[in-house]
């Protein structure tokens, strides 16, 4: 494990080409993401992921997806779970407790069967962030709540149940990308709320999780840190380590984002100086790929240490 480095790696489509093989082969990244592109059913995926643990003869290998339920939802082939937004959920939690838990129960359980079945084994939820109106519906009904309170409720028990059906999990976007007036994907979200609002309210739902993963909003806090986005923000890491208290692997959201200013190479550098453990780059653009292999380091003892936690309930 200690060669491998410390970035996370997309791919084009639904096999590993040739150069993919070599590019996994040469650079061994931590883990690889699938999304829809690389999924048309459960043979190809299980055949796909297979053949990417075969690389690696490691059968606990990270492969990740963004399975959500609602609108994001990567093996829309052949599983539909649209109605099932963590909105739905939300409301249902408030409405009906018993009701929620055997179907929020059953909805876990099933989709961790699809994921083990074809070979996933970290699903990059809960979503943490809290509904709030006139902002970006980037998170929209991806947010369970606008109570902070019953997001992190519900992102415990979220935790909790793939941890039991042997999935890592990735909560997301710490420390909160509920107040983006503007998609990440596309533009820099700038956030003015001062920092003892967000510590309150925004950034609650974060705290004692026992996710070994979280991933990190491309946005600014200007209260906080003026300049840089979270990802690449020492400041900000500082108080996710400090303040929030989460002590296990950061991950950045994709490097290829446009919420992201600099080059593939500097926006890599950058989060790693920052304090991120792990860079994930998602979009399966080869040349870029390389630029992100060759500018992440091997494997700290930290990031071994963790690996080897995770490892310990995906066997």
């Amino acid at each position: 494990m200690n060669k491998r480095r410390s970035f996370i790696t997309g791919i084009k489509s639904t096999t590993l080409s040739v150069k993919e093989k070599k590019f996994l082969k040469k650079y061994k990244p931590w883990g690889v993401i699938l999304f829809s592109r690389n999924i048309r059913s459960i043979k190809q995926s299980k055949d796909l992921t297979y053949e990417i643990r075969k690389i690696f003869k490691d059968n606990n290998y990270p492969i990740m997806i963004d399975q959500e339920g609602g609108r994001v939802n990567r093996l829309r082939t052949f599983f539909n779970c649209d109605p099932f937004t963590s909105e739905f959920f939300g409301k249902l939690f408030k409405k009906n407790l018993k009701k929620f838990n055997t179907y929020y129960n059953v909805f876990i359980n099933q989709t961790s069967y699809i994921l083990k079945l074809i070979g996933i084994n970290i699903n990059t939820v809960p979503v943490l962030d809290i509904r709030v109106k006139g902002a970006s519906n980037i998170i929209g009904d991806r947010a369970f709540s606008e109570n902070p309170k019953i997001i992190s409720k519900i992102g415990d028990i979220c935790i909790k149940k793939y941890h039991e059906n042997n999935i890592g999990t990735v909560i997301k976007h710490i420390p909160g990308h509920g107040l983006a007036k503007v998609d990440s994907h596309k533009l820099t979200p700038l956030v003015k709320t001062k920092f003892s609002q967000l510590k309150k309210k925004d950034f609650s739902t974060f705290k004692n999780k026992k996710s070994l993963l979280a991933m990190t909003a491309h946005i600014i806090f200007k209260d906080i840190d003026p300049i840089n986005t979270v990802t690449h923000s020492k400041k900000i890491i500082k108080l996710i380590r400090n303040d929030i208290k989460f002590k296990n692997l950061l991950i950045t959201d994709d490097i290829s984002m446009k919420g992201l200013k600099y080059s593939v190479k500097q926006n890599t550098l950058k989060a790693f100086n920052a304090g991120c453990n792990l860079v994930l780059h998602c979009n399966g653009n080869y040349k870029e790929m390389c630029i992100v292999a060759k500018n992440s380091p091997y494997l700290t003892k930290f990031i071994i240490k963790k690996t080897s936690q995770l490892y310990s309930f995906l066997r």
